[in-house]
């Protein structure tokens, strides 16, 4: 990648990453307010909205950012599997997404249900608190590849170790 490139796959990331961040922390904050409110209108909005903002925001952003991180590592000289803080990056982030896939059902059945009748506090309660839980959870699991981002722990895996010692014979007179 040229250098213009590399840096807009890394803002495209950035900003894809830290919205998918924002995204899933709104999520959270309607997935509590669905739990815990007194108010059968604001149970039913929050559930209304969750479904909204999963399908139009939490999806294509956890996409996006999976995506446009495998393109920039596979465009630089970090490489997509010679570093195991990319692997857990790439893992933690593909778990994340298929958590979040199988979520998506009871996120729609909650609307569903939101939208054709009043909840009760104990109603659907396991499903509320599912909700919260998994969004907190995908919240913290979003940190993991943040965390390791920033700090970039050493170590290549064997692939990378095998990779630089072929660069370093190539390069040797």
């Amino acid at each position: 990648m040229t250098p213009h490139i590399r840096k807009f796959a890394l803002t495209a990331h950035i900003t894809s990453s830290v919205g998918l961040l924002g995204a899933i922390a709104g999520f959270l904050a309607l997935a509590v307010a669905g739990l815990c409110s007194q108010t059968p209108e604001m149970v039913r909005a929050a559930y209304l909205a969750m479904e909204l903002t999963a399908w139009f925001v939490v999806l294509p952003l956890a996409f996006v950012s999976l995506l446009i991180g495998i393109v920039q590592s596979l465009g630089t000289p970090w490489g997509l599997f010679r570093y195991y803080w990319i692997v857990a990056k790439l893992l933690v982030t593909v778990l994340a997404i298929a958590v979040l896939l199988l979520q998506m059902r009871l996120i729609g059945d909650m609307a569903d249900v939101a939208a054709g009748t009043v909840l009760t506090r104990a109603d659907f309660w396991e499903a509320r608190l599912s909700l919260v839980v998994h969004a907190g959870g995908g919240l913290l699991a979003l940190l993991v590849p943040m965390v390791l981002s920033v700090y970039k722990p050493q170590g290549r895996t064997r692939y990378g170790r095998r990779k630089r010692e072929e660069q370093q014979l190539l390069s040797q007179p």
